[in-house]
């Protein structure tokens, strides 16, 4: 029985995905059945994609690269997200780049040590700030959507993410500071060992699908690395995002 094996480095989107994979009529035909594994660890997703164990896999360009995985496995991109700025962002003042302000502040980072705007790039500010990340009082959550949750609550005084246009119900835009631009989005990459265009095809459906139902306007210009809307469906090559 071919198991379909997907790495995916966040439980919520992992659980959104299992379903619609699972459901897909592309990947019954040629797969038995589908396992979706979630982890943080980037020493579990680089073992992953290293060793070709996932089919599919959200990962950083950057990483693929220096795995050289496309030239290994032939991974290929299926969809990718957009570039994004990342931002502190408070419910009651604008956030300020400096040592003191951090001192006595709940503050809110992701959990999941790959992800730049909540993870990699504040610890990266604080570091500049010479702040000791020990003596800073900081919550790691499992997802955005959580950090935003415990801001507006009151449970957190700053959270690290990206800002979207949703935010605007609840935060405001005179509240958020920059720490990094024009971030390149993660991508989805399938294994394909064969030249196996029609599950190219389903997956970034189905990935579309998934991006839209998230809720956030981010999602809404995906690249597509497929041409699947007429016959014959082809690669649409890489993007130069320079």
């Amino acid at each position: 029985m071919a198991v379909f094996r997907v790495h995916v480095p966040v439980e919520p989107l992992a659980r959104r995905l299992a379903p619609a994979l699972c459901q897909d009529d592309v990947v019954a035909k040629q797969y038995g059945r589908v396992e979706v594994r979630y982890s943080g660890e980037l020493a579990e997703q680089i073992d992953y994609i290293a060793k070709g164990l996932a089919d599919l896999t959200l990962s950083k360009d950057n990483v693929m690269a220096a795995l050289k995985a496309q030239s290994t496995y032939n991974y290929m991109p299926v969809v990718g997200y957009p570039t994004y700025t990342a931002f502190f962002i408070s419910n009651r003042e604008k956030p300020r780049l400096d040592k003191a302000y951090f001192l006595d502040k709940k503050i809110g980072l992701l959990d999941y040590p790959t992800s730049r705007s909540g993870h990699i790039i504040p610890k990266q500010m604080f570091k500049r700030l010479d702040l000791d990340m020990r003596v800073l009082d900081i919550q790691y959550v499992s997802s955005h959507q959580v950090l935003r949750e415990k801001l507006s609550s009151g449970e957190l005084d700053i959270i690290a993410t990206y800002w979207q246009e949703s935010d605007e119900s609840r935060f405001s835009a005179n509240y958020i500071t920059p720490i990094g631009e024009n971030i390149s989005g993660s991508r989805w990459y399938v294994k394909m060992d064969v030249d196996n265009t029609d599950l190219a095809c389903a997956l970034q459906q189905q990935l579309q699908e998934v991006a839209k139902n998230n809720g956030s306007s981010y999602f809404d210009e995906l690249d597509l690395y497929w041409q699947c809307d007429a016959l014959p469906v082809y690669f649409l090559g890489e993007r130069d995002e320079s």
